[in-house]
């Protein structure tokens, strides 16, 4: 074999596994998705599967919200949930840091609407009144069963208290924070899913 043969086999071979090496990798990280959560640049946790929902699922709590039900529509979502028939400290703290991410998405603000979901059926409007007293433009829901059945098999048998969620335009709960979670990483995982998405 001459010199040149041999050049020209090295540089066939140097080719080849040019064209192997990348599908290798791809292969060995599709086999084993655990490695990729540390480079992972969300801040909350993404709920998979996604819940999804419909319009019908959800009615106002309170006058204000039945009149203005509508505003969820088309719109990407930033939800406190209240599991209880009472808003603690942990609760009213995560309503006020809702209150604090929606200001502080500056332009996009449009884009999006608060609401708190009430999954206890014996508080009454007059009670919760106290609870958001600084929020005129919050929607108040109440889900349907299917609703409160997803959300507690999504938290093993009971929200807990100050959890917020990011639901998309069309109804899909994508992202879950847990109690005390940081506004400043919400803006930013909600930033990045305004920047990405052709809805709302």
């Amino acid at each position: 074999m001459t010199p040149q043969q041999r050049k020209n086999r090295k540089l066939i071979i140097g080719i080849f596994s040019l064209s192997i090496i990348p599908f290798s990798i791809a292969w060995f990280l599709a086999k084993n998705p655990e490695l990729l959560k540390s480079s992972a640049t969300n801040h909350g946790q993404l709920i998979v599967p996604i819940i999804t929902t419909e319009r019908a699922d959800f009615q106002g709590f309170d006058t204000f919200s039945q009149d203005n039900l509508k505003e969820a529509d088309a719109h990407w979502l930033i939800v406190n949930v209240i599991p209880k028939a009472d808003c603690a400290e942990t609760c009213l703290d995560a309503l006020h840091k809702s209150r604090q991410l929606r200001l502080m998405l500056s332009k996009e603000l449009v884009r999006t609407r608060r609401a708190v979901l009430m999954l206890d059926a014996n508080v009454s409007p007059e009670t919760a009144a106290n609870w958001w007293k600084e929020d005129v433009d919050l929607l108040r829901l109440k889900p349907n069963l299917a609703v409160i059945e997803k959300l507690n098999l999504l938290y093993n048998g009971q929200v807990p208290e100050g959890v917020l969620l990011l639901v998309d335009p069309l109804g899909n709960f994508m992202m879950r924070y847990a109690p005390n979670f940081n506004p400043y990483d919400a803006k930013n995982d909600l930033m990045h899913l305004l920047k990405i998405s052709q809805i709302g």
